[in-house]
């Protein structure tokens, strides 16, 4: 029994979610997300250096720095705030075909992690 579920952990704990991070790097994607008990949605267009986005008929553009290739920085290129100067850390946990799984977290509070669904539209 013993060696059975030794087995059965050691099976799981190698066990790696699907990542095809590439196929995601540049295009056309939406982002959805709630605010209170409205839901929102933010397009953006990506290339492998800057990421445009708008909501709600705001364009806003941030430069991107790729870490690996599952995972960026993005910084606001004109940031209004001390807070928009400061970057966000992307990482992308699992793909699908047309979309992926991600957290992200700003990098001076990296204990705050918040997590998301892109979808692609194009790209």
């Amino acid at each position: 029994m013993i060696k059975r579920l030794f087995i059965l952990l050691l099976f799981t704990s190698c066990y790696n979610s699907e990542r095809e991070c590439n196929q995601f790097m540049t295009g056309e994607f939406e982002f959805s997300y709630k605010i209170n008990d409205t839901v929102q949605k933010s397009r953006f267009t990506r290339t492998l250096n800057y990421e445009i986005e708008e909501y709600n008929g705001v364009i806003d553009s941030s430069s991107i720095k790729w870490v690996n290739n599952c995972e960026f920085l993005l910084t606001k290129l004109n940031p209004r705030t001390n807070q928009e100067k400061r970057p966000v850390r992307i990482k992308i946990l699992r793909t699908y075909e047309d979309s992926y799984d991600f957290e992200y977290s700003s990098i001076n509070e990296p204990i705050i992690i918040k997590r998301g669904t892109v979808k692609r539209i194009k790209g």
